[in-house]
């Protein structure tokens, strides 16, 4: 399992790069242009997939040491990290084909996978040295990012698909920030406000904010200000989270 896990951390930057030299179809951006929402993010937003992938194999190599094989977490860790990194590699390809249901199933399937190790790190009582910079924190910036991610990619099935009005897209909109917040909030609480979680996710409401104010979508301003609001619950909670685990009994 500890190969598998390395060998899956090292598919999602090499097809990443195959990705966006067209191997597979359009790239991401491409396609995010091609179909606007009120949810995408700024271009620059998604360079933190670098960050991520990186981070990643930096775990599955820390994790492939034979010390960090005692802790029960990381056991149960290895499976649910290589299922998340397969996932992940496999939407790149899928998303370019323009398979964009099939895309969704497999970027919520991924979080999921990438969400639980996140959780099960999270709330291990004795982890090993190291745990929480190599293991706890990419994981929970992957979780971050895609619980997010999973609404973009949401928002794009229903205009590809015209599953919702295209020319008023605010109230349906809406209904997936909600959605989002509702999955942003629960999983940090879930994580008893974890740091690399909030992080990934509150730089990706800061795209969605500076691409939506830029936007000349009908409702895009209101889409640019739910997100900052959400940003700012998600910070709040997460202070109010590390001020109770850290209160005296």
């Amino acid at each position: 399992m500890r190969l598998l896990v390395l060998l899956c951390a090292l598919a999602m930057p090499l097809v990443a790069w195959f990705s966006q030299r067209g191997a597979f179809g359009p790239d991401n951006g491409t396609l995010s242009d091609r179909y606007p929402t009120l949810l995408v993010a700024a271009g620059y937003a998604f360079a933190i997939w670098g960050l991520i992938f990186a981070w990643d194999l930096a775990f599955a190599l820390w994790q492939a040491r034979s010390r960090a094989g005692a802790s029960a977490a990381l056991t149960r860790t290895r499976v649910l990290a290589a299922t998340g990194f397969a996932l992940t590699a496999a939407w790149m390809p899928v998303f370019s084909q323009q398979w964009f249901a099939l895309s969704l199933l497999v970027i919520v399937a991924a979080l999921a996978s990438i969400a639980a190790a996140a959780v099960v790190l999270s709330r291990d009582p004795v982890p090993l040295p190291g745990q929480r910079l190599w293991a706890w924190f990419p994981l929970s910036m992957h979780a971050g990012w895609l619980s997010l991610a999973v609404w973009l990619n949401a928002a794009q099935v229903a205009v590809a698909y015209r599953l919702l009005p295209t020319d008023r897209m605010l109230g349906w909109s809406l209904a997936l920030y909600a959605g989002a917040a509702f999955l942003l909030l629960a999983l940090n609480a879930r994580m008893r406000g974890n740091l690399g979680y909030v992080l990934a996710a509150l730089w990706g409401l800061a795209g969605v904010y500076v691409k939506q104010s830029q936007s000349s979508l009908p409702g895009a301003d209101t889409a640019a200000w739910v997100a900052l609001a959400l940003a700012a619950l998600l910070i709040a909670q997460s202070v109010w989270l590390r001020a109770r685990a850290t209160a005296p009994a």
